[in-house]
């Protein structure tokens, strides 16, 4: 099999798996090493596949083709609220991200889109000696949040804004995230 036919293999794994897959898995599967599998995720991302890197492995973001950041705030007690909810709604949290006076933009990838990850989360959380990103800007904080489309991305607006969570829009904000 040669590169091309590999990263095809590849993306096609990834586009009907359900989970994330490993380094180590795809090797396995494509018989090569798991550096090589690294050198072929940066090039079909080059060609424009947006593959998610999580803790888990790696994900073909194909399917939720709309994408919103969205402003909250909340306590960390309701960290787990603020996820399930928009996993309900049926989004999948991409990443959390600050907007710190000093050091500027601070993301960190999540990948959450399910109950089962949201428990997974808090569970990390709660064995870890590391606190919330969101507590560096007095819990402000945004996450980009991914659908099928942007009707769901208004449900989960709505559902966000009507819990509290939705933060307001200062004229300073880093980008323009207004919908």
């Amino acid at each position: 099999m040669n590169g091309e036919e590999r990263r095809t293999k590849i993306i096609d794994l990834l586009r009907h798996s359900n989970v994330p897959l490993s380094g180590t898995q795809l090797a396995g599967q494509v018989g090569v090493s798991r550096q090589v599998i690294v050198q072929d995720i940066a090039l079909l991302r080059a060609n424009e596949y947006a593959i998610i890197s999580t803790n888990n492995g790696y994900l073909l973001s194909d399917s939720f083709a709309a994408s919103r950041v969205f402003k909250v705030i909340h306590t960390d007690e309701e960290v787990e609220e603020e996820l399930s909810l928009i996993v309900d709604c049926g989004g999948r949290v991409e990443d959390v991200f600050v907007s710190h006076k000093i050091y500027n933009i601070v993301k960190a990838p999540m990948n959450i889109h399910s109950r089962l990850d949201v428990k997974r989360f808090m569970d990390n959380l709660a064995s870890g000696k590391s606190s919330l990103l969101k507590n560096v800007t007095s819990g402000y904080h945004y996450h980009t949040v991914t659908a099928e489309n942007e009707e769901i991305l208004d449900y989960i607006h709505d559902a966000l804004k009507e819990r509290g969570f939705l933060a307001p829009l200062q004229d300073y904000e880093p980008v323009d995230f207004k919908k």
